[in-house]
């Protein structure tokens, strides 16, 4: 059922390569997790569904899973090309709050969109601040012969490790220019790895070091979390394609220089055998941009009547290296489609499943699942898999409700926990409670069965005023939505 075998892109290598793991049986994976200064917007969240499906292949194809998330609470400036201010010390000010409240507040809201998302809990999530000690370490170990002191901070000098830029193309593609233009910096390049406070000022969050009070830059923080908890070489590092750009080349480096390793002709002296990265979401009115103000968050989707694993399934139905459009009419038939899955699942509801049998008619469908999801996790082409076993019929329902429970093991769209109920949300700015709509309809069909037909229409009449539309014959049978 699992043959075929898992083939991925890496960034590194710009091809898809056969997954043989580090360590036999076992895959370790580390994932670039939210700086936790504000809400996730929807773009965000794409790279958490991505590393889940990855995750769960991992699982699927038997192999024993180490996922690591980190939450960066600290040395995330705001202009991702190692400028600016601190995020966290900058909504602490805006805010008037602690910047240790700031990051538990964000933590939380993202850990909530994270479950709602039906995202599995990784092995381990690291939090930057817990690890500064081990940053100090990381950064004396690898001074001497890769950085120089300014009086800004401790910077990394890119011109000793060999290939610097590779995994960003910096050469050909200008990957790399948009660093920060600092006095006395040897290449236009090089990166802080510490940054000293300035004279003058007190941070909320800073630490002694050997290069002064100051704390650690965001670069620093994943090579040091990714090595101490799954070992240089691990075998998969996730993030979204900006972080290709400028943080994972910086992480590459950092960790040449901590391993002394060479070139990357071979990967896994990067510090991982394989660099993963998703593509961007993108909406026409730009409001995937925290600095817009109002922005789109998993929140504002439910507010508007859409269930998040609407959103979870927009994600499946492109390629994870494709962009993805998002528009309200895109979600609607995504939700659309999610609704005919529980109803197809909620036949196999009160079924006993029956994992260990088998049926000549599933192993079509299950070999092209397969295929797909081992061919760089091929979602698109194994929803319509899933749907295609979803349709067999005559066939032992156990064996049915197996087949597709595995399937939405690595899909991720939990379809036997959901009901109709569950993805009819109200909006927020509905006038009118879902009792009442529920309690208008009773009436209206019992008016009909009555053969009342004047009060069925203006019960019908009174809904639509409050902007329900009652949908006679619809072949989802869902009665009713509202606009």
């Amino acid at each position: 059922m699992t043959d075929a075998p898992l083939k991925l892109f890496n960034s590194l290598t710009r091809s898809l390569e056969v997954f043989e793991p580090v360590h036999p049986g076992e895959a370790r994976v580390y994932s670039c997790g939210p700086t936790v200064y504000n809400y996730p917007h929807i773009g965000n969240m794409r790279a958490y569904v991505f590393a889940d499906v990855l995750g769960r292949t991992l699982s699927w194809k038997g192999l024993k899973l180490t996922h690591v998330i980190n939450i960066t609470d600290v040395g995330h400036l705001t202009d991702d090309a190692d400028a600016g201010e601190d995020k966290m010390e900058k909504m602490a000010a805006e805010k008037a709050q602690s910047i240790w409240d700031i990051a538990e507040h964000y933590k939380q809201a993202y850990w909530a969109d994270v479950r709602a998302l039906n995202i599995r809990q990784p092995a381990q999530w690291t939090v930057a601040t817990d690890y500064v000690p081990q940053m100090i370490a990381f950064a004396k170990g690898i001074a001497e012969k890769h950085c120089y002191e300014l009086e800004s901070g401790l910077y990394f000098d890119v011109s000793t490790v060999a290939d610097y830029g590779r995994l960003a193309r910096a050469v050909t593609e200008d990957g790399e220019g948009r660093i920060e233009t600092v006095e006395g910096k040897r290449n236009p390049q090089d990166f802080a790895i510490w940054r000293k406070t300035p004279p003058g000022e007190t941070r909320q969050m800073e630490w002694d070091s050997p290069w002064g009070k100051g704390a650690p830059g965001w670069h620093l923080e994943c090579s040091v979390m990714s090595g101490e908890v799954l070992g240089f070489p691990f075998d998969i590092h996730t993030g979204g394609i900006d972080h290709r750009e400028i943080h994972h080349p910086n992480e590459i480096a950092q960790n040449q220089a901590f391993c002394c390793t060479n070139g990357l002709d071979e990967p896994k002296n990067s510090g991982a055998k394989i660099w993963m990265h998703n593509n961007f979401l993108v909406e026409r009115s730009g409001k995937m941009s925290k600095s817009s103000g109002e922005f789109l968050r998993l929140q504002l989707l439910v507010d508007k009547g859409y269930h998040p694993l609407a959103y979870r399934l927009m994600c499946l139905q492109a390629h994870y290296r494709s962009e993805l459009e998002f528009s309200w009419e895109g979600l609607g038939a995504a939700l659309t489609r999610l609704k005919r899955l529980v109803m197809s699942a909620g036949t196999l509801a009160d079924v006993t499943s029956q994992p260990e049998a088998e049926h000549p008619k599933f192993a079509p469908v299950l070999a092209k699942f397969d295929q797909a999801m081992a061919d760089d996790l091929g979602t698109p082409v194994a929803l319509t898999a899933l749907e295609d076993a979803l349709a067999i019929k005559k066939v032992d329902a156990g064996i049915k409700r197996a087949v597709i429970e595995d399937m939405d093991a690595v899909l991720g769209l939990n379809l036997f926990n959901l009901s109709r109920a569950d993805l009819r949300i109200c909006p927020k700015a509905a006038t009118i409670t879902e009792a009442e709509i529920e309690a208008a309809l009773a009436r209206r069909k019992e008016a009909r069965a009555a053969k009342d037909f004047a009060a069925s229409d203006a019960i019908r009449d009174e809904l639509a005023a409050q902007g329900v539309e009652v949908m006679d014959g619809d072949p989802l049978g869902w009665e009713w939505k509202l606009g």
